[in-house]
C-alpha cells in the first residue's frame, strides 16, 4: 500500500484551528524545560513527559476519540472477539461515568462479514462447488454483512452496561462537503451531551474506492485516518489508536531486538523504524496508525497508541501511567533528538569509570575535591532549584515525610556535603588496595587486591543528597555511575548533575556519571547484565522487589526497615529517654529513625513508661500501639506492627522480656529487609544477646538508632543502608562498591601437571601498590 501523504488533509483542513486540542499540561513542560540563562540551569529539557508528571499529561482530557483495530475486535479465526470487545465496552462505560466524552471509531466489519459469508457459502454449496476453485468474496458485500452484525453487538453491550450508542456510517467523499462536516460536528455534540457514545465505522459497502485493500486515495482510506479526522472534527483532546501489541516497536514486535518506543520523535524514530506485516484482517497496520498519529498529533492533538488487549489501558493512560507510545507536537522539547540509548550510556560510562581509573590516586583525589569546591560555589542555584521542587511537591499534595526527604536545608551543600566530600578524598587509597599476598613457588607471588565492580546502576527516590553521596564514592572508587532519580526531584537532581560532571576533567569524560531522564528507560538498562554490574535501588520493598524480578544484574536492596529501639526493665530511666526521643524526633523521615518502641511488661506500670510517652507527645508524635499496648495504654491500634511511618508517629507494644523482644523484630521486622535495631538495658548479659541474636543490618545497646550512617560511620558517604545479605550489609561505602582481582607475578613458571612446581603458600606482608 503507497505511503500515506499527510497533505490530504493539510489541503482540505487548513482551515481548522490546531491549538484547540493542546493538553496545557504538557505545553507547559514543553515552554518551560529551556536553559534560560546560567543564572538558572534549568535542565529539565532531557525530562520525559510520562516521567515529569503522567497525571499532569491528561488532567484537562475530556473529549476522547478511540479508534479500536480490526486484530482487536476480531480472533485469529476471523470470529468476534467477544471477550475483548465486552472489556473495551466496560471501559468506555466507566468513563462515561466520569464525565468525559467518548467517540469510538471501530474497524472489523469487513472480516466479520467476510467470516460469516464463508460460512454461508459453505452451507449452500453443493459436493461440486466445493470441488471448484474458490472465488474471494467481495470486500463491500463484507462490509454490509460485518457492520449489521458488529453494531448489533455493540448495541447489545452497550445496553447491558446501560449505556446508550449512537451508528454513524460515513464515506470519504462525505467530508468533501462543507455542510456535512458542520452538521456532523454538531450531531455528535448532541449526542456527547446527552452521553451517548457515537460509534463511526467507514461506510465500505458503499463507498466509491476501486478496493478498501488497495486504494489509498482521497481524504481518509482507512478506520486510522477516519480516526484521527474526526478528532480533528471534534476538537478532541486525546486520540487513542488501539493495536495487538503494546505500541510502536522500533521493528517487528517480534523481533527480539525492537524495543518498545514510549515517545515518538519524529526526527529521531522517522528513519529508525521497520514496520512489520500489515494487520492481518483489516487494511491498515502499524503503518497507517503512525502515520495518523502523526498527521492529529501536528495538529495539537496528544495520540497514544496502545494495546486493546489489555482490559485497562485507556483508563490507566487518563490516570496518567505510562503505556503505548506517545505522539505529540511537542515531544522533541521533552527530550534530545540525539539523546543516547540506555546501552550507550552505559557503554560510556564504563569507558570512563576506566579512564578514571588509570589516573593516579592524587588526581581522584583532586576530582572529588573540585567537585566540593564546585557545590560550594554553586549553592544559590542548588538551592533555587530544589526550592522549586518543594514548591511543586507541596503543590502536588505530596505527603509530608517525602517533602522533609526532598528538601535541602540551606548551607547543607557546602557544610555537609562538600565536607563529607572532602572526608572521602582524604580517606585512605581504596582501588588496588592488597588485601593479601601469598609466595605460591618460588619466585610465584599471588596478590588479592581491590577494584572497581564496574557501572552502578542506582535508583533512588526523593533525597537529592543522595546524588551526591553516590556520584562522591562512584568516583573515589572508579566506578562508572547510572542515577535515576525520583521526579519529584528531577530539578535538583538535574543542577546537581549538571555541577558534578563539570568538574570532571576531559580526560576523564563528563559521561562517567550519566543522569537517566525517564523511568522509561529503566526496563532497558535492567536488561544489560553485560554492560551493568550492580544495581542498588533505594526506596520502597515494591520498588526493590519490582527491580529484582526484573533484572539478571545483581542486585543491593536498600529497602525499608521498621527500626525498633526495646527498652528493658533494667534500662537506666535517662539514658532511655533520651535515646528514644533522639531515634524519634531527630529526622522522622529518615530510614533509620525509630518506628516501633517495644517496652518490657515490667515497665507498663513505670515511671519511666509515662515520662517517655508525654516527652514523645510533647514532640509531636502520634502514637498507636500494638495488641497488647492499644489496651493497657488506651492507643489507637497500629494497622501493622510492620509499618514504617518516615514522619512524627511510632508504634508502642509490650514483649516478656528480651527474647520476645528478638521474637517480635524478627516476626515483623521481616528478618530479610530488618535494619537497625537497638536495645536499652544496663544489664550486661542481656545486651550481649540482643546483640548476638538480632538478625538485622546493625544491632546497637545503648545508642540511637539514627547512627546507622555512612557517614557517622567514618565511611566518608553511602549509596544506601543495605538490607540484603550479601555483598554488602548495612550502612554501604567504599567498600561495598570494591570487589577483588587477583594477580600473579611469576618468572617463566608453567604448570605442566604440577611437576616442575613446588608449591609453598607462604603469607608474605602486605604493601600497596597504587
Amino acid at each position: 500500500m503507497q505511503r500515506w501523504r499527510k497533505e490530504n488533509w493539510e489541503v482540505i483542513f487548513r482551515k481548522i484551528k490546531s491549538s484547540q486540542a493542546a493538553n496545557s499540561g504538557w505545553q507547559a513542560i514543553g515552554q518551560g524545560l529551556r536553559v534560560d540563562s546560567p543564572d538558572t540551569l534549568r535542565l529539565n529539557q532531557a525530562l520525559s513527559p510520562m516521567d515529569t508528571d503522567p497525571a499532569a499529561c491528561f488532567k484537562n482530557v475530556k473529549r476522547l476519540v478511540v479508534k479500536v483495530g480490526t486484530a482487536v475486535v476480531t480472533r485469529h479465526d476471523g470470529r468476534l472477539a467477544v471477550g475483548r470487545l465486552g472489556a473495551l465496552c466496560e471501559q468506555l462505560k466507566e468513563l462515561n461515568s466520569q464525565g468525559y466524552e467518548v467517540v469510538l471509531v471501530t474497524s472489523g466489519a469487513v472480516g466479520l462479514g467476510r467470516q460469516r459469508l464463508r460460512y454461508r457459502k459453505l452451507v449452500n454449496s453443493s459436493l461440486a462447488d466445493l470441488q471448484n476453485p474458490q472465488v474471494e468474496l467481495d470486500g463491500k458485500a463484507c462490509a454490509a454483512v460485518g457492520q449489521n452484525s458488529l453494531m448489533a453487538l455493540y448495541d447489545t453491550l452497550f445496553s447491558q452496561l446501560d449505556v446508550t450508542s449512537s451508528q454513524h456510517l460515513v464515506t470519504d467523499s462525505d467530508f468533501r462537503n462543507d455542510s456535512f462536516r458542520e452538521q456532523l460536528s454538531e450531531t455528535v455534540k448532541s449526542l456527547l451531551a446527552l452521553k451517548v457514545i457515537p460509534v463511526f465505522n467507514e461506510n465500505d459497502a458503499v463507498s466509491t474506492r476501486r478496493t478498501p485493500y488497495e486504494d489509498s486515495s482521497g481524504i481518509f482510506w482507512d478506520n486510522d485516518s477516519l480516526a484521527g479526522l474526526l478528532a480533528m472534527e471534534v476538537k478532541a483532546d486525546l486520540l487513542v489508536l488501539l493495536s495487538d501489541v503494546e505500541g510502536l516497536y522500533s521493528g517487528p514486535p517480534s523481533d527480539p531486538n525492537s524495543k518498545l518506543i514510549h515517545t515518538y520523535i519524529k526526527e529521531k524514530h522517522q528513519a529508525e523504524i521497520t514496520f512489520g506485516d500489515k494487520s492481518r484482517l483489516g487494511r491498515g497496520g502499524m503503518t497507517a496508525k503512525v502515520d495518523a498519529a502523526v498527521c492529529a498529533a501536528s495538529s495539537g492533538i496528544p495520540v497514544v497508541i496502545t494495546s486493546g488487549y489489555a482490559t485497562d489501558n485507556i483508563i490507566k493512560l487518563l490516570q496518567g501511567k505510562p503505556v503505548g507510545t506517545l505522539f505529540h507536537k511537542d515531544a522533541h522539547l521533552w527530550t534530545s533528538v540525539n539523546e543516547v540509548d540506555a546501552r550507550e550510556m552505559a557503554v560510556a560510562a564504563r569507558e570512563c569509570s576506566r579512564r578514571l581509573q588509570a589516573k593516579s590516586s592524587e588526581d581522584r583525589r583532586k576530582l572529588l575535591l573540585d567537585v566540593a569546591d564546585a557545590l560550594e560555589a554553586n549553592e544559590s542555584l542548588i538551592m533555587a532549584e530544589n526550592e522549586a521542587d518543594v514548591a511543586a511537591a507541596k503543590a502536588d499534595g505530596y505527603e509530608k515525610a517525602l517533602i522533609s526527604r526532598l528538601a535541602l536545608k540551606p548551607g547543607k551543600a557546602s557544610l555537609c556535603l562538600a565536607k563529607s566530600i572532602r572526608v572521602l578524598a582524604d580517606m585512605e587509597e581504596p582501588i588496588s588496595r592488597i588485601a593479601k599476598r601469598t609466595e605460591l613457588a618460588d619466585g610465584l607471588i599471588l596478590e588479592k587486591t581491590s577494584c572497581p565492580l564496574g557501572v552502578l546502576l542506582v535508583v533512588f527516590e526523593s533525597r537529592p543528597d543522595a546524588l551526591v553521596q553516590i556520584a562522591s564514592l562512584a568516583i573515589r572508587t572508579g566506578n562508572g555511575l547510572l542515577l535515576k532519580g525520583g521526579k519529584e526531584a528531577r530539578r535538583s537532581n538535574a543542577i546537581l548533575h549538571k555541577i558534578i560532571t563539570s568538574a570532571i576533567p576531559d580526560s576523564v569524560g563528563d559521561k562517567l556519571i550519566g543522569l537517566v531522564a525517564s523511568r522509561e528507560d529503566i526496563p532497558d538498562l535492567l536488561k544489560l547484565d553485560d554492560v551493568i554490574d550492580l544495581v542498588i535501588p533505594r526506596g520502597s520493598n515494591s520498588l526493590v522487589s519490582q527491580i529484582k524480578n526484573s533484572t539478571k544484574i545483581p542486585v543491593l536492596g536498600h529497602a525499608d526497615g521498621v527500626c525498633h529501639v526495646y527498652i528493658d526493665k533494667s534500662a537506666n530511666p535517662d539514658m532511655a529517654k533520651k535515646i528514644v526521643r533522639d531515634a524519634k524526633i531527630d529526622y522522622p523521615a529518615a530510614c533509620n529513625s525509630m518506628e516501633t518502641l517495644l517496652l518490657h511488661q515490667d515497665l507498663s506500670n513505670n515511671d519511666l513508661l509515662k515520662e517517655l510517652l508525654a516527652e514523645l507527645r510533647r514532640e509531636g508524635v502520634t502514637l498507636y500501639g500494638g495488641p497488647r499496648a492499644s489496651s493497657l495504654l488506651n492507643l489507637p491500634k497500629a494497622q501493622s506492627l510492620h509499618r514504617e511511618y518516615s514522619s512524627l508517629a511510632c508504634t508502642v507494644e509490650f514483649v516478656d522480656d528480651v527474647g520476645a523482644a528478638i521474637d517480635h523484630i524478627h516476626q515483623h521486622g521481616r528478618h530479610v529487609i530488618s535494619h537497625t535495631d537497638c536495645i536499652v538495658t544496663e544489664d550486661h548479659e542481656v545486651a550481649e544477646m540482643f546483640l548476638h541474636r538480632v538478625d538485622s543490618a546493625a544491632v546497637f545497646h545503648n545508642a540511637s538508632t539514627r547512627f546507622c550512617d555512612g557517614a557517622r560511620f567514618g565511611l566518608g558517604a553511602e549509596v544506601g543502608v543495605s538490607t540484603s545479605r550479601v555483598h554488602a550489609r548495612g550502612p554501604v561505602g567504599v567498600e561495598g562498591l570494591l570487589t577483588t582481582r587477583w594477580i600473579l607475578r611469576g618468572s617463566g613458571q608453567v604448570v605442566d601437571g604440577d611437576k616442575g612446581v613446588t608449591y609453598s603458600h607462604k603469607d608474605l606482608p602486605l604493601q600497596t601498590q597504587i
